[in-house]
Order: C-alpha cells, then structure tokens, then sequence
C-alpha cells in the first residue's frame, strides 16, 4: 500500500458497485455498510470496461463503502493495486486516491446499522491519473448523468 492513510469509507462508482464484477471479488466480506452517495464536481467517463471520473462540472453517482472493523488498510491495499495506484503522483498511476466530500442520499443503507441517512461524509475516491484526464477531456466518451449503471445494464453477477 503506498504510504500510510487515513481509515475512511470508499465511495465506488463503477466496476465496484453492487451487482458488477468486482464487487464481490473485492468488497464482500471485507464491507459493513454500503450506502447511494454523490460526488459533486466530477464527470464519468467510459473506459475500457469500467469508468473514469474526472473533476468537473457534474455529479457521479456511486456508494459509499465502510469497511469492516480492521479490514480497511487490506482493502485500502486491494483497492490500490486493482485501480493501479502506486502513490500519489507517481507517473504510472491509472488512479489516484484522493479525499473528497461526498453525500449521502436518503434510501436504504445496506450492512451493520441499516438505515436511512443523509448529510456528507469525507471519502476515498478514485480519479482517472492527470494523463488518462487529458485524453478523457479530448477525445473521451462522458456516461450520460454521471452514472455507471444507467449507461448499460448490471452484468448480473
């Protein structure tokens, strides 16, 4: 995991959401709460079988993710690897990591603590590297309203 960071929850817009194939590959068992979040000031982009967001004047929409109590540096560490982010900056990222406020939307919130809730919370979001934006802002195709599962259908998994 490249350097040491904060425990807070995941917002996850694509390829991680429920219902897609990483989901439970990455998430299960390693989750204790997902909830439908926003990120305001992003646009997403379709990439080769999963998306990019990107800041900008737009909202993406996503869950946000708690990890399960003492899970989160190993799933910081998967999630890292799986979106190829070697630390901040680094010139080979695909991703980076990046603190960002996100809300909550009202609706059910699934795991330990079922609920509703609204508000903001603070969260780990990964956006497209400075190198695959630029390409993105150039000749990308952007996902009509921000969100992934709108764009084609669950995969079913």
């Amino acid at each position: 995991m490249p350097g040491t960071a904060p425990e807070l929850p995941f917002f996850v817009y694509g390829t991680l959401l429920p219902g897609e194939p990483n989901h439970d590959l990455f998430l299960r068992g390693r989750a204790v709460a997902e909830q439908p979040a926003l990120l305001p000031g992003a646009l997403l982009y379709e990439g080769p079988g999963y998306p990019y967001a990107i800041e900008g004047h737009g909202t993406v929409h996503g869950v946000l993710v708690t990890a399960a109590p003492g899970a989160g540096a190993e799933l910081l560490a998967r999630l890292d690897r799986l979106e190829r982010y070697l630390g901040a900056g680094h010139p080979d990222n695909l991703y980076e990591r990046v603190v960002r406020e996100v809300r909550l939307q009202a609706g059910r919130r699934t795991g330990t603590g079922a609920g509703t809730g609204t508000g903001t919370s603070r969260a780990w979001v990964y956006l497209a590297a400075a190198s695959v934006t630029r390409s993105l802002r150039t000749r990308g195709t952007p996902v009509p309203g921000g969100n992934w599962l709108t764009r084609r259908p669950p995969s079913g998994r």
